[in-house]
């Protein structure tokens, strides 16, 4: 049975600045899909193609904390690096992935790469926050760097395109990162008139992001930047590309746990939320210069 579809949004509003390096639509929860329908994802930030231009500084968002999430960075155009409190430092280019679990406290920084900065060009990224479960929140930080090398790869028949699994398994072939729920992430790169078929378990919270071009999902048109929210009902999901295109398609257990947040920082309970306060006031996150 395919899978319904729910809610398409066709916007999310006005873009906002993220620092001064990230120029985003937000999806989640922009959309005013209520976090428990879309969990484990909490967060989807979606900054289209843009150039910032050549800047004499380093364009981006400086130290700031984050506890008991992940945060997962796609390019897919220009560079982005990464700094935390841990050690951790990185860089990625396009089709690479940023896979950063803050667990029990981390202060990062992310950033336009310094030589991409100082030229310009073309930037574009996506940014997902994962909830951890409960058992999994005060996992000590750590960091994955997934390269578009790693990626478990899927060449689709006829020249049709190809996916990249970052995450989960789609038709059998599995992704490189290491997650802590049921969380399938793929990007997906169809030319014009390929298609692809896959399925997602009904009991997914699942949906899909039209990064570029147009495509018809389960036979009904989606354009450009458009947002899919899928029922949990059924389990196929038909792809066919209008012209050339990139989905991101997700999906993930929903972890059924009460969720309480505040701005960095999501907990289960509000007394979580005044611990994790405490202790990024008392430095238990470590040290980062901006």
């Amino acid at each position: 049975m395919k899978k319904v579809i729910e809610k398409i949004v066709t916007n999310s509003g006005r873009p906002h600045m993220v620092g001064d390096g990230f120029r985003v639509f937000n999806y989640i929860p922009g959309a005013g899909i209520p976090q428990e329908r879309i969990s484990p994802f909490l967060l989807l930030d979606f900054n289209p193609e843009y150039d910032f231009g050549p800047s004499s500084h380093v364009r981006g968002v400086g130290v700031h904390p984050h506890k008991g999430f992940e945060t997962v960075t796609i390019a897919y155009k220009g560079t982005v690096a990464h700094h935390d409190s841990t050690g951790s430092h990185g860089v990625i280019n396009s089709g690479d992935v940023q896979w950063m679990t803050a667990g029990n406290g981390i202060l990062h920084k992310e950033y336009h790469e310094e030589a991409f900065s100082k030229k310009g060009g073309p930037f574009e990224m996506v940014q997902l926050w994962v909830n951890l479960p409960k058992k999994d929140k005060s996992v000590a930080p750590h960091y994955q760097e997934l390269t578009a090398a790693g990626m478990g790869k899927i060449e689709l028949p006829d020249a049709a395109g190809v996916v990249n699994v970052i995450a989960g398994s789609f038709n059998g072939i599995s992704g490189p990162a290491k997650t802590y729920s049921q969380v399938n992430l793929f990007d997906i790169k169809l030319n014009e008139g390929g298609t692809v078929s896959t399925s997602v378990s009904a009991t997914h919270n699942t949906a899909l992001l039209v990064v570029n071009g147009s495509v018809e999902v389960n036979g009904e048109r989606v354009g450009e930047h458009n947002f899919v929210l899928f029922a949990n009902e059924g389990e196929e999901i038909h792809l066919k590309a209008n012209q050339n295109s990139v989905i991101l398609l997700m999906s993930g257990e929903p972890l059924n746990e009460p969720i309480v947040s505040y701005g960095p920082f999501v907990m289960n309970t509000d007394e979580e939320i005044s611990q994790a306060i405490v202790d990024f006031n008392m430095g238990k996150f470590g040290e980062l210069a901006d």
